[in-house]
C-alpha cells in the first residue's frame, strides 16, 4: 500500500502553447494483426505467452492536463483444462480514477477459427464483500491449444515518480517488449531488476522521448516456499528525472519526498485543536510510566483500541479535529494523529518509509516512490519502531517483512526559525531472535496402574512476535473462548485429551513486549503411548507439536525470506515408571548448526540427562538470520528438518528385568 499523498504536477506545467502539443498518443495508431498466425515450439508447457507488449505514455491533453496512457497486449497459448478455466475470463483494469479507452479480445482455436469480441462484450460485475467494480471479457470457443489474444488501453492519473512494471511470471514469455514515451522535455530514467535487460533510449522522433526494453524470452519463475516470490520476479522501475524546458532536476528525488512529507504531516493548528491534542495525549498516557517506552506503548494501545482506521479517501478523515472528535481516520489522518501526539509529548521520532520485502525490496541506490509503500515510526532514544497502520503490531515489533530492509528515514531539522524534513537511507535492523521466543516446559508422568495413560503438565511462554496475535487482544475474548484457546494448546499436541487444569498469565494487553504470555494446561491422554507386548512406546516427538519438514525435489532457486528471527526453548521432564527403563535414549541426540565468522545463525540441538528415574530432555532451536542465500539453503533446511526428525522419536519403555 502506498502511503504517500499525491503531490502537485505544477512543476511540469509550462506554456505549451509556445512549443505546441505533441503528436497523437501511440495507442491511436496501434492495433493487432488482422490475420494472426501464431505458433508455438515447446508444447510441453500448459501456458505460454507468445507475445507481451506494453506501452506507457505520458501525454499532455492540454497545457495543464498531463495524463498517462497504458496499453497492454498479450497473446497466450493455453494447453490444459486448468489454464482454459483460469483464462476464460480476461479481467480489465478499471477504477474510479481511470478510464478504459480500448478493449479488444479474440480466440484463435485449433481449427483456425477467429472468434472476436468487441467492446460490447465487456461485462461488468462487483465484488459482494468490497463493493469494488470490475470489467471482464467472457471468452468463448477455447479448446486445448487455442491462442487467447487481448489488448486494452486505460487513461489514468500520471504515476511518474517511480512506477513498477513486472514482466516475469510463473509461465514463460516470448517476444516481450516495453515502450515508454514522453514529451521531448520530460526526461525519464529507469532501472531493471532480477535479470531483465536494460531499457535503452530510441531516437525515432523529434517530438517525443522514447525508451524501450526488448527480450526474446523471459523464463518462468515458479513460486517457492519461504521465498519473496513477487519481489524476485523480473521488473523495471521508471521515474521522471528532469524537465528540460525549465531545467528542473531531481523531480523524483527523496529530498523532495522528505520535504513534502514533512509539510504534509506538520500543520499549524489552532489553539482549540492544540488543546484537544493535549487532552488526547493526557487520556492516552494516563497511568503510563515515566520512561519513554511506557508512554509510547500506552499511546499506541490507546490509538489502536479507540480509533478506527478507514481506507476511504475522504478529506474529513485527514482532518485532525474531526479525527479527535469521531475517532475515525484514514492512513494520512492516522499519521497526523501520531505526529501531533509525539510533538505534544516532545518525544524524538523519525518517519520511515520502506517496503514489504516480500513484494519489493528497497533499492538504496535508486530513488523511486515504488519503494516507499509502507510506513513506520522510529524512536532513536530507544532504537525501536511503531507500525502505526498494522493493528496487530505493537511497539518494538513492527511487521517483520518491513524489517531487514532499507528505509527512508525522515527527521526534522531546524535552521534558525525554519524547520524542514531531511531524509536519509538507513537499514532497518530486524528484531533479534532473543526477543521472540516460544518456551515450553513439559512434565510427563504415567498412570501407575496403566502406563498407557500419559499425564502431561505443560507451561508455554510466548514473547515477541509469537505473542503478538494473542496478547494484545486476549482481553476482548469471552471467558469460554479463552478456555477454548488454552485447551487448543493441548490439542495442538494431541487431539484426544482430557484437560484437568487451565490457566493464563500475563494476559494484560499492555504487558506485550514486557512479559511473556504464559499458558498452563494439564491433561491426560492415551494417544501418546502404545503397548507392544511387555513394552510401552511413548511418542516423545509429538509432545512439542507438529514441526515443518522441508522437502526439495528441485534445486533451490530463490533465497529464503523469513518473517522474523526466533528461538524455541523446550524442556521435557519425563518420569520413567517404576520397573521400566528407556531402551533407546540416544535417539534423542540430534545436533545440527550453521554459523559464519564465529556467529551461530541456525541451530537445533536436542539432548538428555538422566537423574534417577527422571529423563530430562532439552530441544532448543534458533534462527538468527531472516535472509538465507541459496548457497546456505541446504544448511538451513537441515536445521529445519532436525525438528521434524525430533517429531519422529518414539521412546521404548521396557521392563528392567528384560
Amino acid at each position: 500500500m502506498n502511503y504517500l499523498p499525491k503531490f502537485s504536477l505544477s512543476i511540469l506545467f509550462i506554456l505549451l502553447s509556445q512549443i505546441g502539443i505533441a503528436q497523437d498518443p501511440e495507442f491511436k495508431s496501434y492495433d493487432w494483426e488482422p490475420n494472426p498466425s501464431y505458433s508455438i515450439s515447446d508444447t510441453s508447457q500448459s501456458l505460454v505467452a507468445v507475445k507481451h507488449h506494453v506501452i506507457d505514455e505520458f501525454y499532455f491533453k492540454s497545457d495543464k492536463e498531463l495524463v498517462e496512457y497504458y496499453l497492454e497486449h498479450k497473446v497466450l497459448w493455453l494447453n490444459s483444462d486448468d489454464k482454459i478455466e483460469e483464462y476464460n475470463k480476461i479481467y480489465l483494469p478499471f477504477s474510479g480514477s481511470s478510464k478504459l479507452l480500448v478493449s479488444k479480445a479474440r480466440v484463435i482455436n485449433t481449427r483456425g477459427e477467429i472468434i472476436e469480441l468487441d467492446e460490447s462484450k465487456v461485462l461488468s460485475a462487483s465484488d459482494e464483500e468490497t463493493g469494488r467494480q470490475y470489467k471482464y471479457f467472457a471468452l468463448e470457443g477455447i479448446d486445448k491449444g487455442s491462442f487467447v489474444e487481448f489488448y486494452y488501453v486505460i487513461e489514468q492519473y500520471p504515476e511518474y515518480r517511480g512506477k513498477r512494471i513486472t514482466l516475469q511470471t510463473d509461465y514463460p514469455k516470448h517476444n516481450v517488449s516495453f515502450d515508454l514515451y514522453a514529451p521531448n522535455f520530460l526526461e525519464f530514467t529507469s532501472k531493471t531488476y532480477n535479470g531483465l535487460a536494460e531499457m535503452l533510449a530510441v531516437d525515432d522522433s523529434e517530438e517525443k522521448f522514447h525508451w524501450q526494453l526488448k527480450m526474446d524470452k523471459i523464463d518462468a519463475l515458479e513460486d517457492e516456499n519461504l521465498a519473496a516470490n513477487h519481489a524476485s520476479k523480473g521488473f523495471l522501475i521508471f521515474k521522471l528525472d528532469r524537465n528540460l524546458f525549465n531545467n528542473t532536476t531531481g523531480i523524483s528525488s527523496y529530498g523532495a519526498v522528505a520535504q513534502n512529507i514533512y509539510n504534509f504531516y506538520h500543520q499549524d493548528y489552532s489553539k482549540r485543536t492544540q488543546n484537544a491534542i493535549g487532552k488526547f495525549v493526557a487520556d492516552a498516557t494516563k497511568g503510563a510510566g515515566k520512561d519513554e517506552a511506557s508512554k509510547l506503548r500506552s499511546l499506541e494501545f490507546y490509538i489502536k483500541t479507540n480509533f478506527y482506521l478507514s481506507d476511504a479517501n475522504n478529506e474529513k478523515l485527514k482532518d485532525l479535529d474531526a479525527i479527535l472528535s469521531e475517532k475515525v481516520a484514514n492512513n494520512s489522518g492516522m499519521m497526523r494523529l501520531y505526529v501531533a501526539a509525539l510533538e505534544q509529548m516532545e518525544i524524538p521520532y523519525e518517519v520511515v518509509f520502506t517496503s514489504d520485502r516480500q513484494l519489493i525490496k528497497m533499492d538504496p541506490e535508486f530513488e523511486a516512490e515504488s519503494f516507499l509503500t509502507e510506513i513506520l515510526l522510529y524512536f532513536p532514544n530507544t532504537d525501536a519502531y511503531i507500525d502505526p497502520m498494522t493493528i496487530d503490531s505493537r511497539y518494538g515489533f513492527p511487521s517483520g517483512y518491513y524489517t531487514d530492509n532499507y528505509g527512508l528515514f525522515i527527521k526534522e531539522v531546524q535552521l534558525g526559525k525554519n524547520k524542514s524534513g531531511v531524509g536519509k537511507i538507513k537499514y532497518i535492523d530486524p528484531v533479534p531472535a532473543k526477543k521472540t521466543f516460544d518456551r515450553m516446559l513439559i512434565d510427563v508422568t504415567f498412570d501407575p496402574q496403566d502406563p498407557s495413560v500419559s499425564r502431561i503438565s505443560m507451561q508455554r511462554e510466548m514473547h515477541g512476535y509469537y505473542a503478538m496475535f494473542i496478547q494484545p487482544f486476549i482481553h476482548l475474548a469471552k471467558p469460554e473462548d479463552k478456555e477454548d484457546l488454552i485447551e487448543s494448546f493441548a490439542k495442538n499436541i494431541v487431539e484426544d485429551v482430557e484437560v484437568t487444569k487451565r490457566e493464563m498469565l500475563n494476559d494484560d494487553p499492555q504487558l506485550f513486549g514486557i512479559k511473556p504470555l504464559t499458558v498452563k494446561v494439564d491433561f491426560n491422554t492415551s494417544a501418546l503411548t502404545e503397548k507392544a507386548g511387555n513394552k510401552y512406546l511413548f511418542k516423545l516427538g509429538d509432545v512439542i507439536g507438529e514441526q515443518i519438514q522441508m522437502y526439495q525435489e528441485k534445486a533451490r532457486v530463490l533465497p529464503v525470506e523469513e518473517q522474523f528471527q526466533r528461538s524455541y526453548f523446550r524442556t521435557i521432564n519425563l518420569t520413567i515408571p517404576q520397573g521400566y527403563r528407556i531402551a533407546n535414549p540416544d535417539d534423542i541426540n540430534i545436533k545440527n548448526t550453521f554459523g559464519e565468522e564465529g556467529k551461530e545463525y541456525f541451530s537445533f540441538h536436542s539432548y538428555y540427562t538422566l537423574d534417577g528415574n527422571v529423563l530430562k530432555i532439552t530441544a532448543d532451536e534458533h534462527y538468527r538470520k531472516n535472509l538465507v542465500s541459496t548457497d546456505l539453503y541446504e544448511e538451513y533446511r537441515t536445521v529445519i528438518n532436525s525438528a521434524a526428525d525430533f517429531n519422529k522419536i518414539t521412546l521404548v519403555l521396557e521392563p528392567v528385568d528384560d
